[in-house]
């Protein structure tokens, strides 16, 4: 097997810290050098320039496997970075947090270097990704019912489901949201960042259908080397059992809108979700 694996360009890539990225067969087939972005052109963009989505991102990069090896993941680029254009060509600011306030993690295997205007946001953004806010400060002392935020936006990356599904603070602003009629965003694995609003009868996403990343690419994609080994837990299979509904079954370019909730499959959905997301909270704001 490991012959092959070498032979193939299939084996998973050592990181200086003990973990994985993806081989480079699996960077081949799963990541592109440039995006489908259109551009993002709003005829009518929000110009009071008031209203902020709030974006929370995972400060952790390794991610454990069944097999106790570790894959270094973190924020896909892609699946934050195209939804970021669309929704700040769309007239909204937007604020960056991770839940202690360190640093937002990046996959930095999968970022698109020939796509100028992925490219320039994140050089613009790059001191909010390296100094974010604390989301632990911001329920304590910004949550509040005249904030001026309409959405709350949780990135891809399987970085989503380290530490977020737990954050009690998460749990606490998507509660909050809900309550507030605000959108939340949520795209490839980032929907694994809704367990952290409870479980049982009262969740409040029971009965939603979205697009998320399925669990059963997530089962294939150790044979190409994207992962050094199988997921520790399905978070589509935990949203499964607390009433949510994914739609898709490949990992494509599915994007859904169930009452406040926005959804998207995979980095193939990225542009589509945020103008789908964008033109959402256009609509809202008027």
């Amino acid at each position: 097997m490991s012959f092959l694996r070498n032979l193939f360009k299939a084996a998973p890539t050592p990181t200086e810290d003990g973990a994985f990225h993806p081989s480079p067969l699996a960077l081949k087939l799963a990541t592109a050098s440039k995006t489908d972005y259109d551009g993002g052109a709003y005829a009518n963009p929000y110009r009071g320039g008031d209203k902020r989505v709030l974006m929370i991102c995972t400060e952790e990069r390794n991610m454990t496997m069944a097999n106790g090896k570790k894959f270094s993941t973190g924020n896909h680029p892609v699946e934050m970075g195209l939804p970021m254009l669309h929704l700040l060509a769309a007239g909204f600011q937007i604020d960056i947090v991770t839940p202690t306030g360190a640093p937002a993690v990046i996959e930095d295997w999968a970022m698109p270097r020939e796509d100028e205007a992925v490219m320039k946001l994140y050089r613009d953004y790059a001191d909010a990704f390296a100094n974010p806010g604390s989301l632990a400060d911001f329920v304590a002392n910004t949550m509040t019912d005249d904030a001026l935020y309409v959405g709350v936006y949780l990135p891809g990356g399987h970085g989503a489901m380290l530490g977020l599904p737990e954050n009690e603070d998460l749990g606490k602003l998507l509660r909050w949201a809900h309550k507030q009629d605000l959108f939340t965003l949520a795209i490839c694995h980032g929907p694994a960042a809704l367990l952290a609003a409870g479980d049982g009868p009262s969740f409040i996403y029971n009965g939603y259908k979205i697009a998320a990343f399925p669990d059963a690419v997530d089962k294939q994609t150790p044979m190409i080397g994207y992962m050094p080994g199988h997921m520790p837990w399905k978070f589509g299979e935990k949203l499964n059992a607390l009433g949510v509904e994914i739609i898709n079954s490949k990992a494509d370019a599915t994007c859904h809108i169930d009452r406040r909730l926005v959804s998207g499959a995979s980095p193939k959905a990225a542009n589509a979700f945020g103008r789908l997301a964008a033109e959402a909270l256009l609509k809202n704001v008027r």
